[in-house]
Protein backbone atom coordinates (compact mmCIF):
# COMPACT_ATOMS: atom_id res chain seq x y z
CA UNK A 1 0.00 0.00 0.00
CA UNK A 2 2.82 2.75 0.99
CA UNK A 3 4.66 1.59 -2.59
CA UNK A 4 1.14 2.49 -4.34
CA UNK A 5 0.98 5.68 -2.60
CA UNK A 6 4.72 6.41 -3.34
CA UNK A 7 3.85 5.36 -7.25
CA UNK A 8 0.51 7.17 -6.68
CA UNK A 9 -0.30 9.44 -10.42
CA UNK A 10 -1.79 12.94 -8.72
CA UNK A 11 -2.79 16.00 -9.94
CA UNK A 12 -5.00 18.58 -8.00
CA UNK A 13 -8.38 17.72 -6.74
CA UNK A 14 -9.53 21.12 -5.62
CA UNK A 15 -9.48 22.24 -9.55
CA UNK A 16 -11.77 18.18 -10.28
CA UNK A 17 -8.43 16.92 -11.81
CA UNK A 18 -7.20 14.14 -9.66
CA UNK A 19 -6.72 11.21 -11.85
CA UNK A 20 -6.49 8.67 -9.10
CA UNK A 21 -9.08 10.52 -6.78
CA UNK A 22 -11.61 9.72 -9.79
CA UNK A 23 -10.72 6.42 -10.30
CA UNK A 24 -11.81 5.74 -6.71
CA UNK A 25 -14.70 7.35 -6.57
CA UNK A 26 -15.63 6.00 -9.83
CA UNK A 27 -14.86 2.23 -8.59
CA UNK A 28 -17.23 2.80 -5.11
CA UNK A 29 -19.91 4.73 -6.93
CA UNK A 30 -20.21 1.41 -8.68
CA UNK A 31 -19.60 -0.76 -6.16
CA UNK A 32 -22.41 1.07 -4.21
CA UNK A 33 -24.80 1.12 -7.24
CA UNK A 34 -24.65 4.63 -7.09
CA UNK A 35 -24.29 7.31 -9.61
CA UNK A 36 -21.25 9.19 -8.42
CA UNK A 37 -18.98 9.31 -5.17
CA UNK A 38 -16.80 12.01 -3.66
CA UNK A 39 -13.61 11.50 -1.44
CA UNK A 40 -13.52 13.32 1.86
CA UNK A 41 -10.58 13.62 4.63
CA UNK A 42 -13.36 11.84 7.09
CA UNK A 43 -15.94 9.49 7.68
CA UNK A 44 -17.73 12.48 10.33
CA UNK A 45 -16.74 14.70 7.67
CA UNK A 46 -18.66 13.05 4.44
CA UNK A 47 -21.47 11.99 7.15
CA UNK A 48 -22.25 15.50 7.72
CA UNK A 49 -22.47 16.61 4.39
CA UNK A 50 -24.97 13.93 3.60
CA UNK A 51 -26.82 15.14 6.68
CA UNK A 52 -26.72 18.71 4.69
CA UNK A 53 -27.74 17.62 1.40
CA UNK A 54 -30.85 16.21 3.07
CA UNK A 55 -31.76 18.87 5.33
CA UNK A 56 -32.87 22.67 6.46
CA UNK A 57 -31.89 24.43 9.31
CA UNK A 58 -34.87 23.83 12.01
CA UNK A 59 -36.00 20.48 11.04
CA UNK A 60 -35.55 16.85 12.18
CA UNK A 61 -33.28 14.03 11.62
CA UNK A 62 -34.22 10.76 12.81
CA UNK A 63 -31.25 7.88 13.70
CA UNK A 64 -30.84 5.27 16.02
CA UNK A 65 -29.83 5.96 20.09
CA UNK A 66 -26.66 3.94 20.18
CA UNK A 67 -25.26 5.50 16.28
CA UNK A 68 -22.20 6.96 15.84
CA UNK A 69 -23.43 10.39 13.90
CA UNK A 70 -25.25 10.81 17.18
CA UNK A 71 -23.28 10.50 19.83
CA UNK A 72 -19.54 10.66 18.25
CA UNK A 73 -19.94 13.89 15.82
CA UNK A 74 -19.87 16.40 18.72
CA UNK A 75 -23.19 17.32 17.82
CA UNK A 76 -22.57 18.63 14.01
CA UNK A 77 -25.87 18.66 12.85
CA UNK A 78 -26.65 21.16 15.19
CA UNK A 79 -23.89 23.36 14.95
CA UNK A 80 -23.33 23.07 11.34
CA UNK A 81 -26.98 22.67 9.65
CA UNK A 82 -29.50 23.48 12.65
CA UNK A 83 -30.33 20.08 12.60
CA UNK A 84 -32.02 18.37 15.72
CA UNK A 85 -32.27 14.77 15.82
CA UNK A 86 -34.32 12.40 17.57
CA UNK A 87 -33.00 9.20 18.56
CA UNK A 88 -34.92 6.04 18.28
CA UNK A 89 -34.02 3.32 20.19
CA UNK A 90 -33.05 -0.67 18.22
CA UNK A 91 -32.15 -4.07 18.76
CA UNK A 92 -28.77 -4.19 18.35
CA UNK A 93 -29.35 -1.01 15.50
CA UNK A 94 -31.74 -2.81 13.77
CA UNK A 95 -34.46 0.10 13.36
CA UNK A 96 -38.30 -0.62 13.58
CA UNK A 97 -39.91 1.50 10.69
CA UNK A 98 -42.94 1.15 12.79
CA UNK A 99 -40.69 2.73 15.06
CA UNK A 100 -39.36 5.54 13.13
CA UNK A 101 -42.71 5.74 11.50
CA UNK A 102 -44.03 7.18 14.98
CA UNK A 103 -41.12 9.49 15.55
CA UNK A 104 -41.89 11.64 11.98
CA UNK A 105 -43.48 14.80 12.78
CA UNK A 106 -45.11 16.27 9.49
CA UNK A 107 -44.30 20.05 10.07
CA UNK A 108 -46.88 22.22 11.48
CA UNK A 109 -47.30 25.42 13.42
CA UNK A 110 -45.71 23.34 16.48
CA UNK A 111 -43.73 20.92 15.25
CA UNK A 112 -40.26 20.69 13.39
CA UNK A 113 -40.31 19.11 9.90
CA UNK A 114 -38.54 15.88 9.58
CA UNK A 115 -36.46 15.70 6.79
CA UNK A 116 -33.88 12.64 7.16
CA UNK A 117 -33.51 9.40 8.93
CA UNK A 118 -29.97 7.91 9.12
CA UNK A 119 -28.91 4.45 9.90
CA UNK A 120 -26.03 2.73 10.33
CA UNK A 121 -24.61 -0.43 8.93
CA UNK A 122 -22.57 -2.35 10.55
CA UNK A 123 -23.92 -0.91 14.10
CA UNK A 124 -20.70 -0.01 16.03
CA UNK A 125 -22.17 0.74 19.69
CA UNK A 126 -23.79 -3.33 19.46
CA UNK A 127 -20.37 -4.87 18.39
CA UNK A 128 -20.50 -4.47 14.48
CA UNK A 129 -23.55 -6.04 14.37
CA UNK A 130 -25.45 -6.14 11.06
CA UNK A 131 -28.82 -4.93 9.80
CA UNK A 132 -30.43 -7.14 7.55
CA UNK A 133 -31.42 -6.24 4.46
CA UNK A 134 -34.73 -6.98 4.81
CA UNK A 135 -34.85 -4.40 8.02
CA UNK A 136 -33.17 -2.18 6.05
CA UNK A 137 -35.90 -2.69 2.88
CA UNK A 138 -38.69 -1.83 4.94
CA UNK A 139 -36.92 1.27 6.21
CA UNK A 140 -36.61 2.17 2.51
CA UNK A 141 -40.39 1.53 1.65
CA UNK A 142 -41.87 3.21 4.61
CA UNK A 143 -39.02 6.60 3.87
CA UNK A 144 -40.51 6.58 0.60
CA UNK A 145 -43.97 6.43 1.27
CA UNK A 146 -43.25 9.55 3.34
CA UNK A 147 -41.15 10.79 0.89
CA UNK A 148 -38.48 11.56 4.00
CA UNK A 149 -34.93 10.21 2.20
CA UNK A 150 -32.59 8.03 3.60
CA UNK A 151 -28.79 8.48 4.74
CA UNK A 152 -27.07 5.30 5.33
CA UNK A 153 -23.51 5.31 7.89
CA UNK A 154 -22.00 2.61 6.44
CA UNK A 155 -18.07 3.60 7.58
CA UNK A 156 -18.10 -0.52 7.95
CA UNK A 157 -20.42 -1.37 5.06
CA UNK A 158 -17.55 -3.48 3.60
CA UNK A 159 -18.39 -5.72 6.58
CA UNK A 160 -22.10 -6.11 6.37
CA UNK A 161 -21.32 -7.30 2.68
CA UNK A 162 -18.93 -10.25 3.61
CA UNK A 163 -21.31 -11.07 6.54
CA UNK A 164 -24.10 -10.99 4.29
CA UNK A 165 -22.93 -12.25 1.80
CA UNK A 166 -24.11 -10.03 -0.76
CA UNK A 167 -23.11 -7.61 -3.34
CA UNK A 168 -23.08 -4.14 -2.02
CA UNK A 169 -24.87 -2.33 -4.10
CA UNK A 170 -27.54 -4.63 -2.23
CA UNK A 171 -26.85 -3.26 0.55
CA UNK A 172 -26.91 0.54 -0.31
CA UNK A 173 -29.90 0.37 -2.05
CA UNK A 174 -31.64 1.54 1.16
CA UNK A 175 -30.46 5.46 0.87
CA UNK A 176 -30.29 8.04 -1.02
CA UNK A 177 -26.91 8.91 -0.04
CA UNK A 178 -24.30 6.05 1.75
CA UNK A 179 -20.92 6.84 3.42
CA UNK A 180 -18.40 4.69 3.29
CA UNK A 181 -15.16 4.69 4.85
CA UNK A 182 -11.09 3.39 3.29
CA UNK A 183 -9.97 3.12 7.38
CA UNK A 184 -12.53 0.54 8.70
CA UNK A 185 -11.27 -3.06 7.65
CA UNK A 186 -9.53 -1.85 4.61
CA UNK A 187 -6.62 -0.76 6.31
CA UNK A 188 -6.03 2.60 4.84
CA UNK A 189 -4.39 5.48 6.43
CA UNK A 190 -7.15 8.03 5.63
CA UNK A 191 -10.01 8.68 3.75
CA UNK A 192 -14.00 7.84 3.11
CA UNK A 193 -16.49 8.77 0.41
CA UNK A 194 -20.29 9.75 -0.04
CA UNK A 195 -22.27 7.88 -3.09
CA UNK A 196 -25.32 9.02 -4.22
CA UNK A 197 -26.77 10.94 -6.91
CA UNK A 198 -25.31 12.80 -9.58
CA UNK A 199 -26.89 16.24 -8.85
CA UNK A 200 -26.54 15.68 -4.50
CA UNK A 201 -22.77 14.80 -4.53
CA UNK A 202 -22.38 17.71 -7.00
CA UNK A 203 -23.64 19.94 -4.60
CA UNK A 204 -21.36 17.92 -2.00
CA UNK A 205 -18.72 18.95 -3.25
CA UNK A 206 -19.45 22.59 -2.52
CA UNK A 207 -20.05 21.21 0.90
CA UNK A 208 -17.20 19.94 1.52
CA UNK A 209 -15.54 22.81 0.04
CA UNK A 210 -16.75 24.97 3.02
CA UNK A 211 -16.09 22.38 5.91
CA UNK A 212 -12.11 22.36 4.35
CA UNK A 213 -12.17 19.15 3.32
CA UNK A 214 -10.81 20.28 -0.30
CA UNK A 215 -7.24 18.43 -0.66
CA UNK A 216 -5.00 18.59 -3.52
CA UNK A 217 -3.00 15.52 -4.65
CA UNK A 218 -5.17 13.57 -2.70
CA UNK A 219 -4.35 10.84 -5.15
CA UNK A 220 -1.66 9.83 -2.48
CA UNK A 221 -4.63 8.79 -0.47
CA UNK A 222 -6.82 7.35 -3.16
CA UNK A 223 -4.14 5.63 -4.46
CA UNK A 224 -4.10 3.56 -0.88
CA UNK A 225 -7.65 3.13 -1.04
CA UNK A 226 -7.74 1.39 -4.62
CA UNK A 227 -4.90 -1.03 -3.51
CA UNK A 228 -6.92 -1.57 -0.33
CA UNK A 229 -10.17 -2.88 -2.64
CA UNK A 230 -7.98 -4.94 -4.66
CA UNK A 231 -5.93 -6.92 -1.72
CA UNK A 232 -8.26 -6.02 1.30
CA UNK A 233 -11.81 -6.04 0.90
CA UNK A 234 -11.53 -10.39 0.03
CA UNK A 235 -9.72 -11.05 2.92
CA UNK A 236 -12.40 -9.49 6.15
CA UNK A 237 -13.79 -12.58 6.52
CA UNK A 238 -10.68 -13.88 7.76
CA UNK A 239 -11.23 -10.87 10.56
CA UNK A 240 -14.87 -11.69 10.86
CA UNK A 241 -13.29 -15.85 12.16
CA UNK A 242 -10.55 -14.62 14.14
CA UNK A 243 -13.29 -12.17 16.28
CA UNK A 244 -15.41 -15.30 16.86
CA UNK A 245 -12.75 -17.25 18.46
CA UNK A 246 -11.97 -13.78 20.63
CA UNK A 247 -15.47 -14.41 21.64
CA UNK A 248 -15.46 -17.55 22.49
CA UNK A 249 -12.37 -17.44 24.85
CA UNK A 250 -13.69 -14.35 26.57
CA UNK A 251 -17.24 -16.51 27.31
CA UNK A 252 -15.06 -18.66 29.59
CA UNK A 253 -13.59 -15.66 31.58
CA UNK A 254 -15.52 -15.25 34.85
CA UNK A 255 -16.38 -11.10 35.05
CA UNK A 256 -17.10 -10.85 31.02
CA UNK A 257 -19.92 -10.99 29.20
CA UNK A 258 -19.12 -10.80 25.40
CA UNK A 259 -22.04 -10.24 22.84
CA UNK A 260 -21.51 -12.41 20.21
CA UNK A 261 -20.05 -10.84 17.11
CA UNK A 262 -21.54 -10.97 13.62
CA UNK A 263 -18.29 -9.19 11.78
CA UNK A 264 -14.90 -7.93 13.22
CA UNK A 265 -16.15 -6.37 16.27
CA UNK A 266 -16.63 -7.92 19.49
CA UNK A 267 -18.61 -6.00 22.14
CA UNK A 268 -17.57 -7.30 26.11
CA UNK A 269 -19.20 -6.36 28.69
CA UNK A 270 -17.43 -6.21 31.90
CA UNK A 271 -19.66 -7.88 34.78
CA UNK A 272 -17.14 -7.73 37.69
CA UNK A 273 -18.49 -4.50 39.77
CA UNK A 274 -15.22 -3.79 41.82
CA UNK A 275 -13.68 -3.93 37.78
CA UNK A 276 -14.20 -0.98 35.68
CA UNK A 277 -13.71 -1.14 32.07
CA UNK A 278 -11.39 1.27 31.73
CA UNK A 279 -8.78 -0.83 34.78
CA UNK A 280 -9.18 -3.57 31.93
CA UNK A 281 -8.10 -1.55 29.14
CA UNK A 282 -5.41 -0.19 31.03
CA UNK A 283 -4.08 -3.74 32.15
CA UNK A 284 -4.61 -4.97 28.96
CA UNK A 285 -2.23 -2.26 27.59
CA UNK A 286 0.35 -2.69 29.87
CA UNK A 287 0.70 -6.50 27.97
CA UNK A 288 0.75 -5.10 24.56
CA UNK A 289 -3.03 -5.30 24.28
CA UNK A 290 -5.00 -2.46 22.94
CA UNK A 291 -8.84 -3.06 23.46
CA UNK A 292 -11.04 0.34 23.90
CA UNK A 293 -12.98 0.92 27.06
CA UNK A 294 -16.46 2.63 25.62
CA UNK A 295 -18.38 3.17 28.61
CA UNK A 296 -17.95 2.16 32.22
CA UNK A 297 -18.19 -1.46 32.47
CA UNK A 298 -18.26 -2.45 28.63
CA UNK A 299 -15.04 -2.42 25.89
CA UNK A 300 -14.66 -3.14 22.29
CA UNK A 301 -12.11 -4.97 20.50
CA UNK A 302 -11.36 -4.81 16.66
CA UNK A 303 -9.45 -7.45 14.24
CA UNK A 304 -8.21 -6.21 11.28
CA UNK A 305 -5.71 -7.08 8.67
CA UNK A 306 -2.83 -5.97 11.33
CA UNK A 307 -4.07 -9.15 13.66
CA UNK A 308 -2.90 -12.55 13.21
CA UNK A 309 -3.95 -15.62 14.64
CA UNK A 310 -1.01 -15.11 17.42
CA UNK A 311 -2.00 -11.61 18.11
CA UNK A 312 -5.63 -13.31 19.42
CA UNK A 313 -3.66 -15.86 21.53
CA UNK A 314 -1.74 -12.85 22.87
CA UNK A 315 -4.90 -10.75 23.57
CA UNK A 316 -7.04 -14.13 25.31
CA UNK A 317 -4.06 -14.64 27.40
CA UNK A 318 -3.80 -10.81 28.44
CA UNK A 319 -7.25 -11.06 29.13
CA UNK A 320 -7.61 -14.24 31.66
CA UNK A 321 -4.39 -12.03 32.72
CA UNK A 322 -5.83 -8.56 33.40
CA UNK A 323 -9.05 -9.93 34.52
CA UNK A 324 -7.61 -11.98 37.32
Amino acid sequence: MRQAIAEAVVDDDVLGKDPTADRLERRVADMLGKDAALFFPSGTQANQTGILLHTTPGSEAICEADSHIFNYEYANAAWLGGVQFVPVTSDRGRLDPDAVRAAVRPGDRHHPRTTLICTEQTHGASGGSVVPVETLTQLRVMADDLEIPVHLDGARLWHAGAALGVPLADVAACADTVMVSMSKGLGCPAGSLLAGPAALIEEAWTIRKRLGGGMRQVGILAAAGLYALDHNLERLAEDHARAARLFAACSEIDGLRPVPPDTNTLRIDVVRKDLPAEEVSRRLADRGVWILALGPDWLRAVVHLDVDDNGIDRAIEALHEAVA
